[in-house]
């Protein structure tokens, strides 16, 4: 049954309520979570979310919408030692062989040693407490982003069905101990963010499966993410570069620091780094920025709620993205939205985002030389940089609206709601 992402009317499946199982939520590294979420909303979806720990900051730090979110969120881990104790027990008395069997598969998943056994008896008793919230809000489909393993235990549980969204790249560095042949044959359905992400997965999975996969790429709001007007724009200023994301070794800051460093010592002096994120990486690239006397080239502005975040975009000149793995990071989205051109690294489903040279410029990953080559190439050429924005933008409007890619979504979850229903009716 398909739905009319023009006007956005869906299926009278949705009147049904759906779950979400997401690892952390509300979080800043996942806003686009929330917006998918509140997104399916609007669409008139009756959406539950159960988040297995809670929000990463504490409620005063919030922004307005994820005070909102986290108000109607359950949170396993916030239930109290008492309160999960009592669910395992109450589990364990309504379906004595199902819970010992689905602990038994749960230890069977761990790929040996006390300590996978034990993590994956933690992932049960938080599958637990899911499944046993799912079923008294009557849900009767689950989705899940970075959650899949405690989704696959909280399904065999409950009977509920459920479905999984596959970001990637992490999830693609060891399939068999992420368990994805079991996830794939098990969901109802497999969303991906990339065509990229999907061969992956299939790669990975029964050929009998393949069927289910789904690229569906994620999005933003251009309405939100508008072009942004430099006040600024003098010849003598500093071109300021951005770099948002948690501060980690994947993403490969301290190549943009070797980077500015590069350019500093070419005479570019008027250029300018601002690393907004947090992240295990932040004491050795202190490290570096001393090192390199770089502090007057670099801010590190730690992570920053959204409305933070844009700020730093409408100073930017340059989004600036080095990373070794990705999948297709939604900053990209948001920065090639607001019309700032990007340059970033040609891995993984970045090059489904960005057609080099077109809507940004990418060069080749863990190449110092071709990235501040190119943040050069755009420092000199404001004509080509509006180009790239003004294609960006229009990239992200054709193929990365979240409106249309969340309609998307819902149509394909409707659809096996709908197939599921049947089928427990023609039973």
């Amino acid at each position: 049954m398909p739905i009319d992402t023009k006007d956005g009317s869906l299926p009278t499946t949705t009147a049904t309520p759906i779950g979400y199982l997401v690892s952390q939520y509300p979080a800043v590294n996942h806003t686009f979570i929330l917006r998918e979420i509140r997104a399916l909303r609007r669409l008139g979806w009756n959406i539950q979310v159960v988040s297995i720990r809670r929000p990463d900051r504490p409620p005063e730090k919030l922004s307005p919408e994820e005070a909102e979110e986290q108000r109607v969120t359950f949170a396993i881990l916030g239930t109290g030692a008492m309160a999960a104790a009592v669910e395992q027990i109450r589990m364990f008395l309504g379906s004595p062989l199902a819970y010992l069997g689905t602990l038994w598969g749960a230890w069977r998943l761990a790929p040996g040693g006390w300590r996978a056994k034990w993590a994956h008896t933690t992932y049960f008793l938080e599958a637990v407490v899911a499944a046993a919230y799912f079923r008294r809000h009557g849900v009767t489909h689950f989705h899940t982003h970075f959650a899949s393993t405690v989704a696959l235990l909280a399904s065999r549980l409950s009977g509920i069905p459920f479905s999984v969204m596959i970001h990637g790249p992490d999830e693609f560095n060891d399939v068999i101990g992420f368990h994805m042949a079991e996830k794939v044959a098990e969901s109802s359905f497999v969303a991906t963010i990339s065509r990229y992400a999907s061969s992956q997965v299939m790669k990975a999975s029964d050929p009998d499966y393949w069927h289910k996969i789904h690229a569906l790429p994620l999005g933003v709001d251009p309405a939100h993410f508008t072009p942004r007007v430099l006040e600024n724009t003098s010849p003598d200023r500093s071109i300021e570069l951005v770099f948002v994301g948690r501060l980690a070794p994947a993403k490969a800051q301290h190549l943009l620091l070797e980077a500015v460093a590069k350019l500093v010592g070419a005479g570019r002096r008027n250029v300018h780094l601002t690393l907004v994120g947090e992240g295990p990486s932040r004491p050795s690239l202190e490290s570096q920025i001393r090192r390199d006397n770089l502090s007057s080239y670099v801010t590190l502005a730690g992570a920053c709620n959204q409305e933070r975040v844009l700020e730093f975009y409408r100073r930017a000149d340059i989004f600036t993205l080095a990373s070794f793995a990705e999948g297709v990071p939604v900053v990209l989205m948001e920065a090639m939205s607001m019309e700032i051109p990007c340059v970033s690294t040609w891995i993984t489903g970045i090059p489904e985002l960005i057609r080099a040279g077109q809507d940004g410029l990418l060069v080749p990953p863990a190449d110092v030389d071709a990235l501040a080559g190119a943040i050069e190439r755009l420092m000199d050429d404001p004509e080509l940089c509006r180009q790239l924005g003004k294609s960006g933008r229009e990239k992200v409007r054709r193929d990365y609206d979240l409106g249309p890619n969340t309609a998307r979504l819902a149509e394909i979850m409707s659809r096996y709601v709908r197939i599921m229903t049947e089928a427990t009716v023609r039973r």
